[in-house]
């Protein structure tokens, strides 16, 4: 089966109108009709049926490589715990992590070079699925006892240690 034709149906399914279809491909009618006409029903369910038999069949020897992209987060123990529990599974999961700032992770996701990412801090968060983890980063300011700045605190600083 050629994956043209799997395209030409999606777009009528996405379409929901074989001629809105044909615009958006940039194609007449007729060809796209006659395409779907030539897509048998038992192509896609045989093709379905080997791909579950498949995912089946190697549930044991699971294996790839995840891409992920996230700031600098305590978050990030959360992420490799759930990182090391997987691959004591699936021991040929390899994982890449890309670090970098909520527009940059974002802009990845978008063209598809990371699986998934983890920002910190208030993000445009509405076209993508995501969940909260239960954390949050805790931020201070360090400095030596003896620095000049540490007499000076125009704001109040919380939660930091004057070494």
């Amino acid at each position: 089966m050629d994956i043209r034709v799997l395209q030409y149906f999606l777009a009528v399914s996405r379409e929901e109108s074989i001629t809105k279809a044909a615009e958006a491909l940039r194609m007449t009618q007729p060809p796209l009709s006659r395409q779907l006409k030539d897509l048998e029903a038992e192509e896609l369910v045989d093709l379905m049926e080997k791909t579950k038999a498949e995912l089946a069949s190697s549930n044991e020897n699971i294996n790839g490589e995840i891409h992920i992209g996230c700031g600098e987060t305590e978050a990030i123990s959360f992420l490799a715990q759930a990182a090391q529990n997987l691959q004591r599974k699936h021991p040929l999961i390899h994982y890449h992590i890309y670090s970098g700032d909520a527009e940059r992770v974002m802009e990845k996701l978008d063209k598809g070079l990371i699986d998934f990412g983890l920002l910190v801090g208030p993000t445009d968060i509405s076209k993508y699925d995501y969940i909260r983890l239960p954390m949050k980063d805790l931020w201070g300011v360090l400095m030596r006892k003896d620095s000049p700045l540490a007499e000076n605190r125009p704001f109040k600083i919380k939660y930091c240690r004057y070494l």
